[in-house]
Parts: C-alpha cells; sequence; structure tokens
C-alpha cells in the first residue's frame, strides 16, 4: 500500500485513498481494471483491419499475400503475452497486483511506441515485430493480475458482475480497434492507415499505469505478506467502515482464516503448492482455472475475432471493403452481447452459461461450415449468420467467464501463479489457434469450421461433471466447497450443490471445524487466537492407533478431525490429551467439532470457537 495516498480522517471514521473510501472508491478500482482489459481489446482487435492493408503490406512487404508470415506478426504477440504471464509466475508475489499492473502499462507503452516508430526499408518488420512482442508481455502482466485484483478488492454481491465487467469491455475494445482501422483506412496518408490505430492504445496504457499507482493494494495481498495494518486501512477503506468496526474486524478474521487454511506463511509461495491436494484442493482448482481458458480459445474465438475480414474476403468472397464493413457490424454485435452476462450472472451462475456458451457456439459454427459446403452465393450468407450468431453466443458467455472463474476458483495461496498459469494457458492457445487458423482456411477450408463445433460440443459434459457453481459465494466460502467434497468424498459439483450459503461469522465457524489452520498434506503449527499451536492431518479410513497417536503427539500438538468422527488434541504439547471414541453410525460429513483444552476434566466446561459445536454422538475422555 502507498501510504502517500492514504489518508485516515480520524478515530471512528473509515480510512481513505484518494479522498474516497467505500462505492467510490471500488468504482474507481473499477475503471482503472476495466480500462486494462479495454486496452487488451482494443490491441486483439486492431491488427484484423491492418493485416491485409495494402498501406501496411507496403511498409512490411513479408506480410502481402502470406497466410503463414501473416499468422506469424499477428500471433508474435500472443507469445509476448505468454511470456507477461509466465513472468506474474515468477514475481507476482513479490511485485503485488498493483505494481504489476503499472508495470504492465509501463511495457505497453514501450512496445507500441516501438511498433509506431518503424520506418521503410530499415529492418521494419522486425523492429515492429519487437514492439508487438513487447505489447503483449505488458499485456500478459495484465491479464494475469487485474482479475485477480478485482476479485480480491470486490464484495461477494458484485464480484462476478464486476470482473464480467471486465470480460465485456474487451469487446468494447475490439469495437473501438475494428472501426478505427476502418476510418483510418480511408486516409490520403499511408502510413496513417496503420500508425494512429497502433498509437491510439496508449492512451488506456497510461490510464492503467498511473491509476494504478493511486489505487490501494489488494487487502488479501498485504494480509498474506503479514502487512497487517495495512490490510485491515484497506478493508475499512473498501467497505467505508472504521478499522475497529466489527465487519471490517470479521472481515480480517475471514481473510486471514483462508490464509492459514492454504499454509500461506508469507513470502513467495513454492511452485510445489500448486500440485497439492488435500481440503483445499490446489491443483484440482489450479486447472479448473486453466482448463477454462484453453477451452475458450479452441472454440475458436480469436479465429472469429482476428481474421473476420479474410474470413469473409476468404469464405464468402467479399472486397476488402465489404468484409470490413461487415466486420465492423460483426463486432458491434459483439459487443452488445458482451453486455448479456453483465445483467445474469449472480443468477444463471457460472454452470449455466458455459454450457449454454458451449451448445451455442457448436450450433453456430455447424451452420457456417453447412452452409459453406454448397459454395452457393445464397447459402454463404448463411455462414454469415452463423459467424454473427457464434460471436453473441461467445460475447455472452465465453468471453467474460475464464477472466471470472480462475479469479475466484484458487485460493489466496495459490491464486497469483495459479491465474498466471491459466492466463499462460489462455495465450499459448491463443498463439497457436492466431497461427493455425489462416493455414486452415487456406487449406481445409469449411473443415476448419467441423474443428471448431467438435470441439465445442466436447466442452458440454467436461462443464457438467466437473464444474462446481460458484455464484453468490465469498472467496473464502469457495475454500468450504473444496474441503466438504473432500472430507465428505463427494464430487465438487455435488459439495457447490449441497452447501447453504453461509454468513461471514458463519464461514469463519465452518472453516475452523474443518480444520483450516494449517497445511494440506502435512502437519504444520498455526497459532490460535489463544496462543497454543494447532495442527491437523486426515486420516483416511477414520481409525488411528495408540502409536500413531503417540507418534503424532511427538511432532506438537495435534488437532485432528477424522472421518467418520474422531478427535484428537494435544494442547499442551506434555503428552496429556483427549480422546474423542468413535461411535459407529457417526456421518461422515460431521466434521463440526468443540475445541476442547486438555485441563478440562468436564468437556462441557471446555470453551468453543464461536460458530463451532462438539459431536452428540461422541464422549470425550481424559487421559
Amino acid at each position: 500500500m502507498s501510504t502517500d495516498v492514504v489518508t485516515s480522517t480520524g478515530t471512528g471514521s473509515a480510512v481513505k485513498f484518494m479522498g474516497m473510501c467505500g462505492r467510490p472508491l471500488g468504482l474507481a478500482i473499477s475503471i482503472v481494471a476495466t480500462t486494462g482489459f479495454l486496452l487488451f481489446g482494443y490491441d486483439q482487435g486492431v491488427m484484423s483491419g491492418i493485416i491485409s492493408a495494402p498501406q501496411f503490406n507496403e511498409y512490411f512487404p513479408e506480410t502481402y499475400q502470406d497466410s503463414v508470415y501473416q499468422g506469424f506478426v499477428t500471433a508474435i504477440y500472443e507469445i509476448g503475452c505468454l511470456a507477461g504471464a509466465l513472468s506474474i509466475l515468477w514475481c507476482g508475489d513479490s511485485l503485488g497486483r498493483r505494481r504489476s499492473m503499472m508495470a504492465g502499462g509501463l511495457i505497453m507503452i514501450l512496445g507500441v511506441t516501438i511498433q509506431v516508430t518503424a520506418m521503410k526499408g530499415h529492418k521494419a518488420t522486425a523492429q515492429f515485430v519487437v514492439g508487438r512482442i513487447l505489447t503483449g508481455v505488458g499485456n500478459g502482466i495484465n491479464t494475469s493480475t487485474i482479475p485477480t485484483y478485482q476479485a480480491e478488492c470486490s464484495r461477494t454481491t458484485n464480484r462476478g458482475l464486476l470482473i464480467c465487467i471486465e470480460g465485456g469491455v474487451i469487446a468494447f475494445g475490439t469495437l473501438i480497434a475494428y472501426w478505427i482501422d476502418y476510418g483510418s483506412a480511408k486516409s490520403l496518408m499511408d502510413d496513417f492507415t496503420w500508425r494512429f490505430p497502433i498509437a491510439f492504445q496508449i492512451i488506456f496504457g497510461f490510464v492503467l499505469g498511473i491509476g494504478a499507482y493511486f489505487l490501494p493494494e489488494s487487502p488479501r495481498w498485504l494480509l498474506s505478506r503479514d502487512r497487517h495494518e495495512e490490510g485491515l486501512a484497506v478493508i475499512s477503506a473498501l467497505y467505508g467502515l472504521p478499522e475497529d468496526h466489527p465487519t471490517t474486524q470479521l472481515q480480517k478474521t475471514i481473510i486471514m482464516d483462508s490464509i492459514a487454511a492454504s499454509g500461506h506463511k508469507g513470502g513467495k509461495t513454492p511452485y510445489s503448492a500448486l500440485f497439492t491436494n488435500g481440503k483445499t484442493q490446489h491443483f484440482r482448482r489450479m486447472l479448473l482455472g486453466s482448463s477454462s481458458q484453453l477451452m475458450q480459445q479452441v472454440g475458436g474465438c480469436n479465429a472469429v475475432i482476428y481474421y473476420f475480414p479474410i474470413l469473409f474476403q476468404t469464405s464468402l468472397n467479399s472486397s476488402h471493403d465489404e468484409a470490413m464493413l461487415l466486420g465492423g457490424v460483426n463486432m458491434i454485435i459483439y459487443s452488445i452481447f458482451a453486455t448479456v452476462s453483465w445483467f445474469i450472472i449472480e443468477r444463471a451462475g457460472r454452470r449455466n452459461l458455459f454450457l449454454v456458451g458451449s451448445i451455442g457456439q457448436c450450433l453456430s459454427m455447424v451452420l457456417v461450415f453447412a452452409c459453406l459446403i454448397p459454395n452457393t452465393p445464397a447459402a454463404a450468407k448463411g455462414a454469415a449468420v452463423g459467424l454473427f450468431t457464434y460471436i453473441a453466443f461467445f460475447g455472452a458467455t465465453w468471453l467474460p467467464l475464464p477472466w471470472l472463474y480462475p479469479a475466484e476458483i484458487n485460493p489466496i495461496r495459490t491464486r497469483a501463479r495459479a491465474n498466471a498459469i491459466s492466463t499462460a494457458v489462455n495465450w499459448s492457445s491463443n498463439f497457436l489457434i492466431v497461427m493455425v487458423t489462416p493455414i486452415m482456411i487456406d487449406k481445409i477450408q469449411w473443415g476448419t469450421y467441423v474443428f471448431f463445433a467438435a470441439m465445442n460440443a466436447c466442452f458440454v459434459p467436461i462443464i457438467y461433471f466437473l464444474y462446481p457453481e460458484t455464484k453468490k459465494r465469498s472467496l473464502e466460502e469457495i475454500d468450504l466447497i473444496f474441503a466438504k467434497g473432500f472430507v465428505e468424498d463427494i464430487s465438487y459439483v455435488r459439495a457447490s450443490k449441497e452447501m447453504p450459503y453461509y454468513t461471514d461469522a458463519e464461514v469463519d465457524g465452518i472453516a475452523r471445524s474443518y480444520g483450516f489452520v494449517g497445511d494440506d498434506e502435512a502437519a504444520v503449527g498455526e497459532k490460535n487466537e489463544h496462543g497454543s499451536e494447532l495442527r491437523h492431518r486426515r486420516a483416511g479410513n477414520g481409525e488411528q492407533s495408540s502409536k500413531e497417536v503417540h507418534d503424532a503427539e511427538r511432532k506438537g500438538s495435534l488437532y485432528d478431525v477424522l472421518a467418520p468422527g474422531l478427535l484428537l488434541y494435544n494442547g499442551d504439547r506434555r503428552g496429556n490429551h483427549l480422546q474423542c471414541e468413535e461411535r459407529h453410525g457417526i456421518p461422515r460429513h460431521a466434521s463440526t467439532v468443540k475445541l476442547v483444552n486438555p485441563s478440562i476434566k468436564n468437556p462441557d466446561d471446555a470453551p468453543a470457537l464461536q460458530g463451532i459445536q462438539k459431536f452428540q454422538d461422541s464422549e470425550l475422555y481424559p487421559v
């Protein structure tokens, strides 16, 4: 947190950033974050109207009527984006969300400057490619960081909406790029045709880089770095409440429980943490987020967005001007439907939108290839309709969701790195699709659309059976879905359906009942609010021998919730413990416990953490 832009209005008042707190501050965060994705969309769309323009081909002759080189110049940007995303995997936890966004904006400005200063005959193509790569690096940093930042600074009730708005404005950025390309093509100055559209994105880069400087850091990142006072101050500012207000304090407690649950100790998260499972299911959650990005790309979205004019010229025999005009109309449709998710994301949910989008995109691609097979002008119009309906379904569903889902599905310990990996998957698959699409259209023509139709059909069972619903859940509540599924040995889709919606106080209590006080697989000590150490591990069969108990106690204090209902706890590290005797018939999911002090002989007198109940079907014996 940059303390030079933080002020406190005094005891009993909320902390303020730039004189703002509560909703105004949340709006400022959303505007800056949205600008980053507006820039993302603009940069995605700007090359589609330039790459085949005669004026551009004159300056960069290698791109003239060469589908492979056109694909390379366009797709090399994705390699830069991949590098940017991987850089966040390496240094994102150290830099934090705010400084990462600042770096991304400034790197994009540098890349744009290199592109627009390319001169004819002076290794122009090489310079343009270098600038394109740098621009991609900046965008890769932004797309890896911004959804995480927005998710961590948002309330549960509007997190989905705000990140869907970010995803939706990608379409508006692409729309702006298309029409600026179209208008610039009418210029009498040849180099203006391509220099101005590329230079225009500097405006977005300045807003992002400078805006991020004045915004607060993510409270979850601050708390995970043991910067508790700063984290509490940001929570106070985001909620518009004093630091000592019960809501502010409760939010901090819930976040700290989540941090403890994932075993986060401050500093960098080890790469090995990405591949753990247990109650927090780091690896599964990383795969869920990454697979959504992969499916977005292999579903064919950027084959349509990047090459829409070329698709019309090649598949529908339109002129360059007609293709550009139709491409602009397509982007208007794209932008309109991109707003659909803003209104229904928290009602329809993530799963339903994923499923509807996959089915709609599949049927649209079927319509396209079916109408291209006859190879007649009348049938080609039907193919155009198919492309329009595809982009409508994509804009309403698969455009925003893969940016929302990884940001909320991953736990705080691995969120930055897992989100960076999911973004890297997006850009690597994006590069592949953008690179091969012009070649596929040239070689197999309508077979290109058969491939994309088949891909979308495959998405439906994957989403239906593997993707749990996260609508109206806090980030910490999502952790409980995976804990429930693991402890009860049920699918995580079923766990999300069965788990009720909890209040903040209930989330705190249930999290503690699942033993969220340490690492997933090993006993790792954490301090509780009374200063004693808690440790937990899970036994698969619900039984534990005396030797295992003794060995566990030698490692330190033990707090163990075992299926189907064993509780072992050692609080003073001197060998005294209470043993909860198993009674057959206790439900496997009965994992709520009463935390007891072994010095208390009567279990009914034992203090309980708020919101936690002891087993009713078990007895405690001092040993």
